[in-house]
């Protein structure tokens, strides 16, 4: 049985031919190393030599450096709600809590969000235009105008989609609008 560091860097190996949507065959031949050892680094049947890392971290842009660093265990991060950022907007009473914040080694961002009854707010365009986001209704009720399509949620529904354009919050009543989003760059 292969040790932990050795198994996350087989799942992480097995991640970076993906997010690039190569093959094995593919990143077999950009890479010099056989289509079968590829297959085995990445079901942690074999360990990857030093060679063979270099050869990966050249098709894959990376120092090797950063590519262990992210094997590597990260300890659990706890993060209390009386440490979570919390800012109101003064003009519709909205308020914003960074459950968790952007940090290093983490793509994804949890937003929580409170909009009053009869509050709206517009963005016209999308800070990071691509963004993935899940945006979860927890409470209440929220009227979500995307790309000209407005989506009626109650609580409990979750609406994905990946930001391009323009977006409305609207608050229809009579209870604030709690949700939760979730932010992941592309």
């Amino acid at each position: 049985m292969r040790n932990d560091i050795e198994s996350r860097l087989a799942h992480r190996l097995a991640a970076l031919r993906e997010e690039r949507g190569l093959s094995l065959d593919e990143l077999a031949a950009a890479s010099g190393i056989s289509r079968a050892t590829l297959s085995r680094m990445e079901r942690a049947e074999t360990s990857p030599t030093a060679a063979l890392l270099g050869k990966l971290c050249a098709v894959f842009g990376l120092p090797m450096s950063r590519l262990v660093a992210e094997a590597e265990a990260q300890p659990g991060e706890l993060l209390r709600a009386a440490d979570q950022p919390l800012w109101q907007d003064p003009d519709t009473g909205f308020r914003r809590r960074m459950v968790s914040p952007p940090a290093r080694g983490y793509a994804v961002e949890l937003v929580e969000g409170w909009l009053p009854p009869g509050a709206r707010i517009d963005y016209a365009q999308a800070p990071v235009p691509g963004m993935e986001q899940h945006l979860w209704l927890l409470e209440g009720a929220l009227d979500y105008t995307l790309d000209g399509a407005t989506h009626q949620l109650q609580a409990g529904d979750c609406l994905r989609f990946h930001l391009f354009g323009a977006t409305r919050f609207v608050c229809p009543g009579p209870t604030p609008a709690r949700y939760l989003i979730a932010l992941c760059p592309p």
